[in-house]
């Protein structure tokens, strides 16, 4: 893990061996962030479990929720990407650098954009 480094807790990520978080991660682990082994982060990727409230009262009322995000093994997450609650990002897979990730990436896909959208390999 290369500094800077921040997260919320701490307590709730799980590094699998080799895994590389480069410099200005920011994990917001409220809820489990799980990174398969020798998967690579570039700077400034940005991990979010937490999320708030739909409805501005709820939002008022400081109600948040929390969604895990698993990343398997051998993927590799490039630089100022953000990856959002609830995604779970497939082994082998590749996030374009500043990619949006709202959804789950399957198994060895490429998706880049915002949102993250699948390209082919080539």
């Amino acid at each position: 893990i290369e500094a800077p480094f921040h997260c919320a807790y701490g307590f709730n990520i799980f590094l699998g061996d080799g895994v590389f978080l480069n410099a200005g991660c920011t994990i917001l682990d409220t809820a489990s962030v799980r990174i398969g082994k020798a998967t690579l982060l570039g700077p400034n990727v940005q991990i979010y479990c937490a999320e708030h409230h739909k409805e501005a009262s709820g939002r008022q009322a400081g109600l948040e929720i929390a969604r895990p995000i698993e990343i398997g093994a051998n993927a590799w997450i490039g630089g100022s990407a953000v990856i959002l609650g609830g995604v779970s990002i497939g082994e082998g897979a590749i996030v374009g650098a500043g990619a949006v990730v709202t959804r789950d990436v399957a198994a060895n896909a490429t998706v880049i954009g915002n949102p993250a959208r699948p390209v082919k390999r080539g």
